[in-house]
Order: structure tokens, then sequence, then C-alpha cells
């Protein structure tokens, strides 16, 4: 959640709040209270990552190698400190948060539609204050640390609530992260990430102790102090009014604060005023604004209270409920042995999107880096629609003793076009596969050589390539996942050229033996917006990947997934913008004979699995001529004359913005032009098919 202006206020007028310590030192303090009791501190990790990402470039897709190096760093800082970590990931959107999480998504896009003006203008990477993070970068961050060997826990509930549930139950030594809701809660000390010196391993450790002895209040008023001052839960639009009667009754003591820090003091007046009892807190949510729930205070204080502790402000039966509210049935699983291994893989962050969907038929996905105006690439979220539509028809099997069709899955994926005012109903598809797709329990727990093929075709089968599999089997795994995720990228999107191809298969061929130092070494002269949307296209392919492998019960490590082993974002500008010129093959692979033929071969063997399929993939070059004459803009009147014998624009519905050709509306009749994917039996021909949102 996280208060507004209070890590300000806390700068500029509390200053006792906050000091510089040395976690090292502490560290020992630690030990010596507490033998028996190893130093610990717990991350927050989403809150630490723009910190963690610290690469030059950030808007090519990512540059995971030297990403994998920094993490590595970071942690080799606290392993010579004698200091463990243990990082925690947001599991869920809680449905209290989901409106924030929608308005900040939507904001997010704007920012986005900057980047690409940008990028449009000077063709140039933006500067770091227009920094947005690499679209997957929380993703695969989580698989990354657990690659370097530490603890990682993704939660079930909201994150920073398990963060200082973990600190107080574990007695731990500190909180990492930036969010002032640790100053809230009533856990182990909260440090800086933002204000950490890793090479002196010092930081800014805030005191709650302090914070309430400024503002003369005990540590169990803090909860609602946060809730009155406007968060995740209760919005300041209601609060306006209240703050307002606060400041006409206790006016600033200084003109040197600013208009929020002389709120956060008549606030905490106010509250130092009030009997500390649950009908202070029900008279008070009489008086706001808060539509017809009149409970959202308490909901919102109860989201702050840890397990065993009391709040004065609240009834003993409300007190605690957070600390059981993580309790669920098997939700839309029929299968209490699956559910409880989908729920373990998913708390030590060994699985993707599994269990959300297995537990409440509910997934997101954050922001892309996508330019809105680029209408030849739809949004990554309507691309991978049907392979995450066949995933969920492999979770959601069907009961037999019901008969009962697959239940639907609500997914908040962001793309522009997308209101997010509720989320779209989507409809698993069954996979076109001789006899029925094989259960979880087959999938999951199944053993021997037969089990392990039908995992491997099943996760190809999502893809549409279960006829591909001897030809990928007889590749390195990472070559193959990235030989499935291209073929099945074009086989979806027409716009995709043999320019885009041989730019995709360069940089992986070329990326293998380069280290983190060659790569951050890399110049581009320019930046092109079409391979930025390219690049993190490429990298939200990895995550529909590891979502099918685990669904398919991992027939792939999960480790051949990994963008560090198979991506980096300036290679890959490199090697479009060489491709597009029309550099030779040799250029291409940097004179490497052996690479010369393994591309070859690459290509030639995805060229072949799209023309089994009716996709005759075509050479659009696009060189900087075209680049200058397209800068600023979308696709214009010029381009269509110019490439009308190519290809034909994205077959369009006003109600869901642009999509791809071979994709129509949920129960439209109509049937756009165009080639989409197109099974190879002619009596399995048919179209996929958008499902309607959910009911307005």
């Amino acid at each position: 959640m996280g208060i507004k202006g209070l890590h300000g206020f806390v700068a500029n007028v509390c200053h006792d709040v906050h000091k510089m310590v040395n976690l090292k030192e502490m560290a020992e303090e630690h030990r010596m209270s507490y033998p028996d009791s190893p130093p610990v501190i717990v991350v927050d990790a989403l809150s630490c990552i723009r910190r963690w990402y610290t690469p030059e470039s950030w808007v090519c897709g990512g540059q995971w190698q030297e990403y994998l190096a920094n993490l590595e760093d970071f942690i080799n800082a606290f392993t010579a400190a004698d200091i463990k970590l243990v990082f925690f990931f947001d599991g869920v959107v809680e449905q209290k948060k989901r409106g924030e999480w929608v308005k900040r998504r939507l904001k997010n896009n704007k920012e986005i539609g900057r980047i690409f003006q940008f990028i449009k203008t000077y063709r140039q990477q933006p500067g770091r204050g227009m920094f947005f993070i690499p679209s997957g970068l929380a993703t695969f961050t989580r698989f990354a640390l657990k690659s370097l060997g530490q603890k990682t826990i993704c939660s079930l509930q909201e994150a920073d609530y398990e963060v200082a549930s973990y600190g107080l139950q574990h007695n731990c030594m500190g909180i990492l992260g930036q969010d002032t809701d640790y100053l809230i809660y009533n856990t182990s000390p909260y440090f800086s990430i933002e204000k950490l010196c890793l090479d002196k391993m010092v930081t800014v450790m805030y005191s709650r102790e302090n914070l309430c002895r400024a503002l003369n209040l005990n540590i169990t008023d803090l909860p609602f102090f946060a809730c009155l001052l406007g968060n995740d839960v209760v919005p300041e639009a209601a609060l306006e009014g209240f703050w307002h009667k606060c400041l006409t009754s206790c006016p600033p003591k200084s003109q040197s604060y600013d208009k929020r820090s002389n709120i956060i003091l008549a606030v905490a007046n106010y509250i130092s005023g009030l009997p500390r009892s649950y009908s202070s807190v029900k008279n008070f949510e009489e008086m706001l604004p808060l539509g017809s729930d009149k409970t959202l205070l308490c909901k919102a204080m109860e989201s702050y209270i840890l397990p065993g502790q009391q709040s004065p402000w609240l009834p003993p039966s409300l007190s605690n409920s957070q600390a059981h509210s993580a309790k669920q049935d098997t939700g839309m699983c029929s299968d209490q042995e699956i559910f409880q291994l989908a729920k373990e893989q998913h708390i030590t962050g060994e699985n993707y999107m599994v269990f959300n969907i297995l537990s409440n038929g509910e997934v997101e996905c954050s922001n892309t880096l996508e330019d809105e105006l680029d209408t030849e690439l739809p949004g990554q979220a309507l691309i991978y629609r049907p392979a995450r539509q066949h995933i969920y028809s492999v979770l959601l099997e069907p009961r037999k003793d019901t008969q009962r069709v697959c239940s639907v899955v609500k997914e908040w994926f962001v793309y522009f076009g997308n209101p997010l005012h509720q989320p779209e109903l989507m409809q698993p598809v069954q996979l076109d596969i001789p006899g029925e797709t094989p259960s979880l329990r087959t999938l999951w727990l199944g053993k021997g050589p037969d089990i392990e093929n039908q995992r491997y075709s099943t996760f190809l089968a999502c893809f549409h390539l279960q006829d591909m599999v001897e030809e990928l089997k007889a590749l390195k795994a990472p070559v193959a996942a990235v030989c499935c995720l291209l073929m099945y990228l074009l086989l979806q999107v027409d716009s995709l050229s043999l320019e885009d191809l041989n730019a995709f298969v360069a940089q992986t061929l070329c990326l293998q033996g380069m280290s983190a130092a060659q790569l951050s070494g890399l110049q581009l002269v320019q930046v092109d917006s079409r391979a930025v949307q390219l690049g993190a296209l490429f990298i939200r392919g990895l995550a529909t990947l590891i979502m099918a492998n685990s669904a398919c019960g991992f027939p792939f490590s999960m480790d051949d997934f990994m963008p560090w082993k198979v991506f980096d974002g300036k290679l890959f500008q490199e090697k479009y913008q060489q491709s597009h010129r029309g550099c030779s093959l040799e250029e291409l692979v940097e004179g490497n004979g052996f690479l010369c033929t393994q591309f070859q071969n690459l290509k030639s063997l995805i060229c072949r699995a799209c023309m089994a399929k009716n996709r005759t993939i075509q050479s659009r070059q696009r060189g900087d001529g075209f680049i200058a004459e397209m800068q600023g803009r979308g696709r214009g009147a010029n381009f269509q004359r110019a490439h009308r014998t190519t290809f034909a624009p994205p077959y369009r519905n006003q109600n869901r913005g642009y999509q791809w050709r071979g994709l129509q509306p949920y129960g439209s009749q109509t049937q756009p032009s165009g080639r989409g994917y197109r099974p190879r039996h002619q009596d399995q021909r048919r179209r996929f098919q958008f499902t309607p949102r959910w009911s307005r």
C-alpha cells in the first residue's frame, strides 16, 4: 500500500525517525543478542527491482546477463556480512486493491506512450527520468534469485503483509524495501533500499517508535493513522473533507511545512484526542462518504494487524482475521493433492500463474512496453491469448463425474484499448491432439518415458506445434524454446517478416558465449521503436512458455526459458537493425562459420514449420529511410500504399481496439480476411475466437 507523503514528512519534519545504520554492525549485535537466531533480512523484492536494475539500457527488452550479475553482487555483499536474505514477491492482487491496481496500470500506459514518442522523435533511449522497468522483470527476477540459491517466497496475500508477518514471527533483523507501510506494521525494523550503499553496507533505518513519539501516538494507533491518510483501500477523495476540518482545528505549526506534512500532523492530532475504541471508528465511518461499504475503514485497518496482535480500534473478533484470510478450499480444482502441490510450488516460486488459476480462476499481467500507434503489432496480451486458452484447458480439466465444461478464467491483462473496467472472461480451448488431454495427475505425478513424451507433446500443443516433437527434441532445450516461441509468433502475427526472424535467430546464437561485460560494452547508434516492442513481445512470450511448462508438469527445466540464456535487448536491437539494412548472413553472425550453419538450420526448420501451416514468411525490409519516414507516428497512408500487395491492415473491432488478423470477437458471424492460424487438417479448420468480456 504505502502512505503518500510519509517518507517526505519523515525526511523534512521528523528527523529523529530516520538514521543511518551499518548493517554489518547490526548483524553482529543481533548475533550477540540472539545466539540461536542468525541475522535475517526480509526483502520486499518488488519495491527493490528498480534499484537492482542498473544496466544502462532498459528500453530494448532488458539486459538480462548484466541484471543477473547485479543480483549476484547484491547477494554477495550480504553474504560477506553473514546476513541471510529472504525474498518475497507479490503472488496475488487482492480484490480490495484491484481498483488501485487498475488506476496505476492506466497511468503506466500514458508513461509508455511518452517513451515511444521520445524514441520515434530522437531515435534514442530516454533518460533515466523516464525509466520504466523492462517487461517481465518482476517475473524473471524471482527465477533469477532462485537460480542464485536464494530463498524466495511468493505470497498468498498482499506481499507487504506477509513480509511484515515473516519479520515478526522469525525475529528478523529487519525488512528491506521502499514502502511506508513498513513504518505502520508493528514488526521488525524497516531499512531503505533507496538509501542503501552496498559498498559500505549502510542505509537508513526508520523508527516507528520515534514516529509515534513525534506524533503523540501509540504504535497501536498507526493502522488507524494510515487509513485516515488514505491508502490503496481507503481513497483519498473520501478523506479530503475530513482533512480540511483537521487543518482548521489544528493550524500549521510552521509555514515551512508543505500541505501534506500539515495534513499528517493534523490527522495525528485528531487521533490523539479520540477514545481508543471501536465505537470511535464506527462513529467516524458514518461521517465519511465511503459509499455503500461503511466497513471499508475497518477492513483497511485489519490489513495492518499481524498474527497474534490486537488493536484497540477493532473488536477482538475482527482484530486478527487477516491471518486466516489465506485459507482456501480447492477453488476450481477437483483434486486436493494436485491443488496442494500447486500451492506449495506457488509459495516457493517454482510455477507461474498456475495456482492463481486453480484457486480462483483469475490472473493478471501488468504493462508491457508496447507502442499504441503501431497498428501492425497487436498487444502481447492478444497475441498469446490462444496459447493461454489452451493452457487453461490443461489446468481446468472437466470433471468427468459431472460432465461440466471448463470454467472460464478472468483475465486482467493490460493492453491499449482495454479500459480494465472489468476482467475479460476467457473460455479454455481444448488442445488439438489425438485422444483426451492428459489429466493433471498424469502430467504432474506420472513417471516413465511415455509420460515424459506426453508432457512434451502437451506443452507443444499449447502452441499448435504438436507435430514438431521430434524436430524440437533434437535441439538443445533453450534453442528449442526459442524456436517454439518464434514459430508461434510467426503463425499469429502476419506482419512479422524474414528480417525479424533473422534478427531473433542471430541474436539467440550470437548471445551464446558472450559475457555480461561484453554485452554491456555494446553501443547502439540509434534505437528502433518497433524493435523495442518486439523485444518486449519476446520476453512476454518466454513468460507464456514458463506458464505452459508449469501447467504441463515441467517437460523443460525452467532454466531453459530464462532470458539471460536466450535474449539481450541491445544485441537484439543491433541484429534487428543489421537485418533490416540488408546485412549479409556473415555480418549477422559476426563471421562465425559454425553459427552460420546453425543459423541456416534453425531458420529452415522454422520456415518449414510455418509453411506446413500455410504461412509463408515474406521479406519486408525496413531500412533507415523507412524509420525516418515513420518517426513519431503509426503506420500511415504512404506505408499502406507501398506495401498493399504484401500484407493487409489488421482486423479491427471498434469495441476492442486493434486485433490481429484471423481472429474474431466471440459470437461474431463475420469472417475477417487474413491468415491467422489454420490447422493443417481440413476437418479441423476453424478460427480462434475471442470470448466476451465480463458482463456489463
